[in-house]
């Protein structure tokens, strides 16, 4: 077949208990913008259990079309199932874009996806663009970081992972509605080769994820060392926040690297982001430009922090931390 044959740009939907993933929303945004340039449709694919509320969901969102593939060999990830499903509705439609967003599972199932249609792929995205000839650019990090590289896949489908939060949600529309589309794949239980037997939390994990939290409490260098630390938290539990964590906070070993934000970390676009100690370095930086609101504290007032805060408090956050965290406290308990 030729390129030009395959047709629509798609979106992997991730969901659970019929919530979607704020991934798949920004993905659904970003694959409308590109369904348009080449006057294609835009198509969520959800894989796994069908909910009014997720079709509603992607449709409201920005979905054209919204294809169901369920059963009980997909109500939970297994590498064998997804991919069995994804494949055959790929031979299918045959779309000519598909995005996964590059969370554990996401970019576990579009590596062998890819392997097995024999077709391209490029993981860990930070941009996904149209050219002006139509074709797809992927944008990601090489040499840890240090460069970024822009990729064309020469076949088809692509595939591509992109990162959480590279892309804000777009503003939903109630009013839209999606054909919806049910497709009945079955794959044999021996073909299946592992299963899930329980969910274990992480230690640390409570509270919000940190890329789906409205709220992100972050700190950096500033802290000084690793027991400081407990101030994040303490600020971040009386504010119902997820804790985040600069590089350096990290390669100090004060915070995991599932909590590092920035282009190296994680990129997040919270409603509210509090920068605790953290200069503000470009790589940073880079991982918040979609926050809408950003408050920094540092005690030094030409921190680079500055320039991008809508909020500033130049001050010893060892002062600032305790008091705000203690005013928090009192107005929730009245």
């Amino acid at each position: 077949m030729s390129n030009t044959e395959y047709k629509n740009i798609w979106v992997l939907i991730e969901a659970a208990q019929g919530k979607v993933r704020n991934v798949s929303l920004e993905l659904i945004g970003r694959g409308k913008t590109l369904a348009a340039a080449g006057n294609e449709k835009l198509v969520a694919v959800v894989i796994g259990e069908e909910t009014d509320s997720t079709g509603q969901t992607a449709a409201a969102y920005g979905a054209d079309e919204v294809i169901f593939v369920t059963g009980d060999e997909y109500r939970a990830y297994t590498p064998d199932a997804y991919t069995h499903a994804l494949v055959k509705l790929a031979e299918k439609y045959q779309p000519a874009v598909i995005l996964i967003g590059a969370t554990l599972n996401g970019k576990d199932l579009a590596a062998r996806t890819a392997a097995r249609l024999q077709t391209g792929s490029v993981a860990d995205c930070l941009a996904v663009e149209a050219g002006e000839s139509g074709e797809i650019i992927w944008t990601r990090e090489i040499l840890g970081g240090k460069a970024l590289q822009q990729a064309v896949i020469s076949t088809r489908p692509q595939i591509g992972t992109v990162r959480p939060g590279v892309y804000p949600k777009g503003q939903p529309d109630d009013t839209r509605s999606a054909a919806v589309i049910r497709e009945d794949i079955r794959i044999a239980a021996a073909e299946i080769r592992t299963r899930l037997v329980d969910f274990i939390k992480t230690a640390g994990s409570a509270g919000p994820k940190l890329e789906e939290a409205g709220i992100v409490v972050s700190g950096g260098a500033g802290l000084q060392k690793p027991e400081n630390f407990s101030l994040i938290k303490e600020l971040a539990e009386a504010l119902g926040a997820a804790v985040g964590a600069s590089r350096a906070a990290v390669d100090a070993g004060w915070a995991p690297p599932t909590q590092q934000v920035g282009q190296s970390g994680k990129i997040i676009g919270p409603d509210l982001y509090i920068a605790c100690g953290i200069s503000g370095a470009a790589q940073h930086l880079a991982g918040i430009h979609s926050a809408k609101v950003i408050v920094a504290i540092n005690k030094d007032p030409e921190a680079p922090i500055f320039e991008v805060a809508d909020y500033g408090v130049v001050g010893d956050l060892f002062e600032v931390l305790p008091a705000l965290t203690e005013e928090i406290r009192k107005i929730k308990t009245t």
